[in-house]
């Protein structure tokens, strides 16, 4: 009984972090592996064939190639076809950032970030976030969220006909069906980032980065309460930035 003295270490709050980080990596890499198969490769002959059927007849759409190719026994999907077609020239337009600026007084960013719990549990943290005067409007947290879960806070958010003219997101799969049809009656056009392609979000990217490295780099988090009570610590961030700064 003595001896349970030699069996402590004592280590700096920073190393348990460190560990806890690269523990969730660990978990989260193991997790998503497991079981996983994937789709087939397609072949390089398929994807010649359908580059030349694509360039041969430019009024082809994905939809009428993929038919042609199942009558010629050819199992291949609409969307793998789409993704193989080379990528025509579009007539020229306004840019990315010319949008966000010409609409920054009209224009709301939705996201989700997720922070590991002590258990490697995931919550998902939804924050909503005003372009004009970089105002974050609604700050919730849930470890299951769902489309209609989404929409409410979007309701929340913006009550008594409050709400922008634009809403900016990505094309996460919880913004679609019932997200879209709850929010309709708000009257806010959605505005969609290209696929991988976060810098088209840049100040709620921005804001996230915030709060993760002026607070969850530095706690291990236990449950949703810890991260609900810096509602009112994330509110205030002073992430406002040049515009240079934010693309």
């Amino acid at each position: 009984m003595g001896q349970w003295r030699g069996a402590l270490h004592l280590v700096r709050p920073e190393t348990a972090i460190r560990w806890h980080r690269h523990g969730f990596s660990d978990f989260w890499t193991w997790t998503s592996h497991r079981g996983r198969v994937g789709r087939p490769r397609v072949g390089a002959e398929l994807e010649d064939l359908v580059r030349t059927m694509a360039l041969a007849n430019p009024l082809w759409g994905a939809p009428r190639i993929h038919g042609e190719l199942l009558k010629l026994g050819l199992d291949i999907s609409q969307r793998t076809v789409a993704r193989l077609m080379p990528r025509r020239p579009k007539p020229p337009s306004q840019t990315w950032r010319t949008f966000l600026e010409n609409h920054v007084a009209d224009l709301v960013s939705v996201d989700f970030f997720v922070v590991p719990t002590a258990t490697f549990r995931v919550l998902y943290v939804f924050v909503v976030l005003l372009h004009h005067r970089r105002q974050v409007v609604r700050f919730n947290v849930t470890d299951s969220p769902t489309s209609a879960w989404t929409a409410q806070q979007i309701v929340e958010a913006f009550p008594d006909d409050s709400a922008p003219r634009y809403r900016l997101h990505d094309r996460d799969r919880i913004y679609g069906g019932e997200f879209r049809r709850r929010v309709k009656g708000m009257h806010i056009d959605e505005v969609l980032t290209a696929p991988r392609s976060p810098w088209q979000n840049p100040f709620a990217e921005r804001l996230i980065g915030t709060i993760r490295r002026e607070l969850l780099d530095h706690v291990i988090v236990l449950n949703e309460v810890p991260v609900s009570r810096h509602e009112q610590i994330a509110y205030p961030l002073d992430f406002r930035t040049t515009r240079d700064d934010a693309f």
